[in-house]
């Protein structure tokens, strides 16, 4: 291997440590909870899920895509779970900071899930585009399920959702959060990507205990 490449996998190596070690490590009394915009069930469902997630991050794909459906039909609209969304960009992810305002901008039209699902579907197809071309593209997908296309752009336009979408992002830094997905099930932390059959342990657990 030349060394070159040998200095930039030990540089990225020593940063990845680093963060582990030094990274933010969250600050007591935070509700994960709370201040939360978009949520799926009932109020007093005795469980509540909050879910930390990133537009571009694969593994939050595979949740949002193959497992949250499921968990919406067998305990959201069931009415045993409350959960809660929250968005969490990365440093230098403007574009995923775009996406999570488009994706508020749907909720004014009572349509954020249906958003948020189209979002990750098609993340191939917008997460290398930037600017007025990523703004066409936001816009192109909100036409595409339905919502008012020219009520949506001017939304997007005016970034009234921005400083929400960054208090979430700061929200997940206070907690100590250093990747995604990340979830919180009756305030219990839970991080990566969590199979089906791992939801319904966890989940069945906390409805027991919450009895």
């Amino acid at each position: 291997m030349p060394r070159a490449i040998v200095l930039v996998v030990v540089a990225l190596a020593l940063l990845g440590l680093g963060w582990i070690l030094w990274g933010p490590k969250g600050k007591a009394g935070l509700d994960p909870a709370e201040g939360a915009r978009f949520a799926l069930g009932r109020e007093d469902a005795p469980v509540v899920v909050v879910d930390f997630s990133n537009y571009l991050c694969p593994h939050c794909q595979n949740h949002a895509l193959n497992v949250l459906p499921r968990l919406k039909a067998e305990y959201i609209d069931t009415g045993k779970v409350r959960y809660l969304f929250r968005d969490f960009p990365f440093p230098g992810q403007a574009n995923v900071i775009r996406a999570s305002e488009a994706a508020a901008c749907a909720a004014e039209q009572g349509r954020y899930y249906d958003y948020h699902q189209a979002l990750f579907r098609t993340a191939s197809a917008w997460g290398n585009l930037t600017g007025e071309a990523l703004d066409r593209y936001l816009v192109d997908l909100a036409g595409q399920i339905g919502l008012e296309e020219g009520a949506f752009a001017a939304c997007l336009a005016s970034g009234r959702h921005r400083e929400e979408v960054l208090a979430d992002q700061k929200l997940a830094t206070d907690l100590g959060l250093t990747g995604t997905p990340t979830f919180f099930i009756n305030g219990e932390k839970h991080t990566g990507f969590l199979p089906y059959e791992e939801w319904k342990r966890l989940l069945d657990e906390a409805l027991a205990k919450a009895e």
